[in-house]
């Protein structure tokens, strides 16, 4: 438990912080669904749009901090393998 009002409040900040990267997080995740349900249907034009759309995300969240740079370039790389592969 926090005992100094600096720790308090580091404690309130970090729990806001965690709820907007989780949503954040979530978000991004929903754009990733997108392309692949895309992909499982086998519908190449809106694979294709649906990585068109999610790739801001992914960058987005890079820079919020919530994925690590390489992270979001390795689940765009195989998104696009996978689309180009239908």
């Amino acid at each position: 438990m926090a005992n100094t009002s600096s720790a308090k409040k580091r404690v309130r900040r970090d729990e806001r912080k965690t709820a907007t990267n989780i949503s954040r997080r979530s978000r991004i995740r929903t754009y990733i669904k997108k392309v692949e349900a895309a992909i499982e249907g086998g519908d190449k034009d809106a694979a294709n749009a649906a990585l068109k759309e999610a790739q801001p995300e992914l960058m987005r969240g890079v820079t919020r901090g919530v994925f690590k740079k390489n992270t979001a370039a390795r689940k765009i790389s195989r998104l696009s393998q996978r689309i180009k592969a239908i």
